[in-house]
């Protein structure tokens, strides 16, 4: 009773507002009523059909007022950025420079639907010649209906009519619409209209197949009781191979393909025309094509048949008012060739069926457009180091993206064809398409330079020296690289649309970047580029995980991280983090400047991708500003995997599963990596016998020359000798040793400059003593040549055993930074502590030797009389050397006048 009540009061009251609208005038109780008045010819009397440019768009537009319009039976696969538009005429020129009418935004895909549609504010139909369907990031026209067409001042309608549920419609030539829809399978419907008046039916066969498929539908012959398909009057559609559409009549003899015999028997699938020899004057064949296209991967075709056909043997008669079976087929279809010169029907592999059908009853079933799985008919150009793509340019039959100009590009003779590249791959390109025709890779899918339009775009190649013509090409080459983007489009600098999409796949990470090493454990593949102040990186892992990481730095602990990852929505993802401790709150995230940044995972295999910056731009105390990667310097590396990751917080659950038993010293600059690892063995035995050579042997031999000549006989030159051949022997056998175990010698460390010069050095000393002067007699001067040999011979050993010392420290040093162990260290500082205390050892004996000298001079000493020989000499003393001089004269002197003892 309340309802009713409420019902009551609310119609009283529409009737009262009625009733005061009427006699006052209010604007506001007639929508339309505010709408500005146009000066054109009233539209508001015609129905008009969207012509099909893409997206298998179809409805009718009926123009309510001077500031609205209805949309219905509207069919449409979603698009990006999808508007009503308006502009003066359906060319390419007046398309593009439309603009927006409504506010409503067609960003979903329409089944069958029906709505009233607003002009915004400002516009009228004075303005709309064309209305459209038009996506705005492609600037593409999806369908249109063209109101007016103005040719020399004068203004008329559309002629072309059809008649759709009894209404009369203005087209565009592209007839799609029906009365009636029929689904014969998941991929197939027909549709169809009656015309009484000219005793035709009108039918349109549509399905989600290839362009070498064929459509078949037909009569059943009303006789069989089964084998429907045996004596069945059917039309074939399809297209041909320039992908013009035909239908012919077939009628079906025998579950086969059309066979010609010798005698001249025809039975199988086929046309009438091949039963009959002929058909001058098309009795035979009475299929009639009205309009046929594929879109979007769909073929539609429209033909039109007699229900009475003058053809009694190969057409059954069609009922309009009664119940016939009517059978249908898809398959792929062979092209005519010389033996039979027409379409052959191969066998429909299970694709057909049989239904029964009133034609005259209304029937529509076919909710929303078919979507096809592959929507791509344009033809495939796939770029490869074989030979250049010729680039050229015709006329535009099958543009892959309306509206378009009468002339498009055309690679290697295909128009407009989908081009694919891939990263890191050269591709060669010779241009011929005239010098009208500026050849460039943009990433603005209109082209024609974006600037003109007062938009942005980033041009990956080509610009205005990108022209020639056949007799005189330019070939210029374009390598994509990981940072070109999945999409880009082919296009001309100087027109818009001449051209179409460059797909951008990955030809494989080794492709992609200049340097690759393989981490421990062979698990994770490190890839790199090296830009001037940037670096390229990628990892694969070589398992199955949830997620992969990276580390720069010695272990786990002090390093920073890069975590790639795909979430549960399937979106990859690439984090970085700075790692102080091995628990969970020890993962510290950051805000490392990542560009490019990719992660994706093929049957559990994570592959990351990222770029970032040499140097962090920033110098705070941040983390991320510490972590510089200088290319002169290896990098440490290493990885770990495990089962999840997430951007929240971390807990034991995303701890890895696998990570690398060490890291690899990746050397930037080289394209090269190494194992961080402990001491090699070899190396080990490198440096021992180094050590025992500079540090022991050699020094011991110049000790012995130094400080043992006070003995008697010439123990202390035997000494030497033996001490320093065995030291150079030594060193000759680790120095190959090492050579041997780094596969070559470089002269990069500095290690390696002190060693190769201590041993020229040591090598330079036999060679000396070989060309050493004679030694002078008992009383004879020593020759000034022999003082100079002596001299050379003291400073170059002695100059070797301080440039072998160099090379144990550096050696050390080095080894520290390719190891970095506590085991290096502690060897370091015990090789300074035995340069300490020989140091210490020297400086004592040195002492002494100075200090039995002096005694020697001053003759508080009990010293042999000798030879006199000069090997007691200190060739460093000068002052010391004369003074020895005197002192032997003298003695001998001294012996002379000493009166003879009795």
């Amino acid at each position: 009773m309340e309802v009713f009540k409420f019902k009551l009061c609310r119609l009283l009251l529409l009737i009262i507002i009625g009733i005061c609208c009427h006699l006052i005038g209010f604007s506001v109780c007639d929508p339309g009523s505010g709408c500005p008045k146009t000066r054109s010819a009233s539209l508001t009397n015609y129905t008009y059909q969207f012509s099909m440019a893409q997206h298998q768009l179809r409805g009718v537009v009926n123009v309510i007022d001077d500031c609205s319009f209805k949309v219905s039976q509207f069919d449409m696969l979603e698009g990006s950025d999808v508007r009503f538009w308006g502009s003066v005429g359906d060319h390419l020129e007046n398309l593009t420079k439309g603009f927006v009418i409504s506010e409503m935004k067609l960003n979903k895909s329409f089944k069958s639907d029906d709505f009233v549609v607003k002009l915004i504010k400002n516009v009228t139909w004075d303005d709309i010649n064309v209305l459209a369907v038009w996506d705005l990031p492609m600037a593409s026209d999806f369908g249109h209906v063209v109101l007016r067409n103005l040719t020399n001042g004068t203004e008329f309608l559309a002629p072309l009519e059809s008649e759709v549920n009894g209404t009369v419609i203005k087209g565009s030539g592209m007839p799609t619409m029906f009365n009636n829809c029929k689904v014969l399978a998941d991929n197939y419907r027909v549709r169809w209209s009656l015309n009484e008046e000219e005793d035709v039916i009108e039918i349109g066969l549509e399905a989600a197949i290839g362009f070498l498929s064929y459509m078949a539908f037909g009569w059943a012959n009303p006789n069989a009781s089964s084998s429907f398909m045996i004596g069945g009057d059917v039309t074939v559609t399809g297209f041909k191979e320039d992908l013009s559409p035909f239908a012919d009549d077939y009628f079906i003899t025998k579950y086969s393909e059309c066979m010609i015999s010798k005698d001249g028997r025809v039975e199988g699938v086929c046309p009438d025309t091949i039963y009959e020899g002929s058909d001058p004057v098309g009795l035979v064949n009475n299929t009639r094509l009205v309009y046929g296209h594929r879109k979007d991967g769909v073929s539609f075709i429209r033909f039109r048949k007699p229900l009475k056909s003058i053809d009694t043997k190969y057409d059954l008669p069609l009922n309009q008012n009664a119940t016939m079976r009517v059978i249908w087929a898809l398959g792929l279809i062979k092209p005519p060739d010389s033996l039979r010169p027409f379409y052959l029907p191969q066998n429909h592999g299970g694709s057909y069926g049989h239904l029964t059908l009133n034609v005259s009853e209304h029937v529509d079933d076919c909710l929303g457009p078919l979507d096809a799985e592959d929507k791509q008919d344009q033809d495939l150009v796939i770029a490869d180091k074989k030979g250049p793509i010729v680039v050229s340019t015709g006329p535009a039959v099958f543009y892959p993206n309306p509206p378009n100009p009468s002339k498009v590009l055309y690679l290697n003779k295909k128009e407009a064809p989908l081009l694919r590249v891939e990263r890191g791959v050269q591709v060669k390109f010779s241009i011929q398409a005239g010098h009208d025709v500026a050849f460039y890779i943009t990433s603005d899918p209109l082209g024609g330079n974006a600037t003109l339009r007062n938009m942005s775009e980033t041009i990956y190649f080509g610009g205005p020296e990108a022209q020639g013509v056949q007799a005189t090409p330019t070939e210029l080459v374009w390598a994509p690289d990981r940072n070109t983007p999945d999409l880009v489009y082919y296009q001309s600098l100087y027109a818009q649309k001449m051209g179409w999409k460059v797909q951008v796949v990955d030809a494989g990470l080794p492709d992609m970047y200049n340097s690759s090493v393989v981490l421990d454990d062979q698990q994770v593949t490190f890839f790199w580029t090296l830009a001037e102040n940037s670096i390229s990186i990628a990892a694969r892992g070589e398992k199955k995980s949830g997620y992969l990481a990276l580390g720069f730095g010695r272990g786990m602990v002090d390093s920073y991280a890069y975590v790639g990852w795909v979430d549960d929505t399937g979106k990859g993802k690439v984090s970085t983090y700075w790692i102080d401790g091995r628990d969970s709150s020890n993962i510290h995230p950051t805000n490392e400047n990542l560009t490019h940044v990719r992660c994706k995972s093929e049957n559990g295999i994570i592959t990351m991708e990222f770029t970032r910056p040499l140097r962090p731009s920033c110098d705070d105390d941040k983390p991320e500003c510490k972590n510089i990667v200088d290319p002169t310097t290896p990098l440490k590396v290493i990885w770990a995997m495990g089962a999840q990751w997430s951007d929240g917080h971390l807990s034991v659950r995303n701890m890895h599963s696998v990570t690398s038993s060490r890291p690899i010293r990746v050397l930037l600059m080289r394209g090269s990596a190494e194992a961080e690892e402990d001491l090699r063995p070899v190396l080990a035995v490198h440096g021992f016998m180094m050590f025992l050579a500079w540090g022991i042997l050699l020094p011991g031999g110049i000790l012995a020359a130094r400080y043992l000549k006070h003995v008697k006989g010439d123990g202390w030159f035997q000494i030497h000798v033996y001490l320093q051949y065995s030291g150079l022997s030594i060193v000759f056998l680790g120095f190959l040793f090492a050579v041997a175990e780094l596969r070559g010698l470089s002269f990069s460390s500095l290690h390696v400059k002190f060693g190769m010069l201590a041993i020229v050095l040591a090598i330079a000393q036999p060679v000396n003593a070989y060309l050493r002067p004679k030694k002078p007699g008992a009383g004879e001067e020593v020759s000034s040549k022999r003082h100079v040999w002596e001299y050379i011979h003291v400073i170059v050993g002695r100059g070797a055993i301080l440039v072998g010392i160099a090379a144990l420290i550096t050696g050390m040093k080095h080894l520290g930074e390719r190891y970095g162990d506590e085991d290096v260290h502690r060897l370091m500082w015990a090789l300074i502590l035995w340069i300490l205390v020989g140091a210490l050892t020297v400086m004592y004996l040195e002492y002494r030797e100075r200090k039995r000298r002096r005694d020697r001079i001053s003759g508080r000493s009990n010293w042999v009389l000798g030879s006199g020989e000069e090997e007691d000499i200190d060739l460093l003393s000068p002052s010391q050397t004369m003074a020895e001089k005197d002192l032997g004269s003298s003695d001998r002197m001294e012996v002379q006048l000493e009166p003879i003892s009795r």
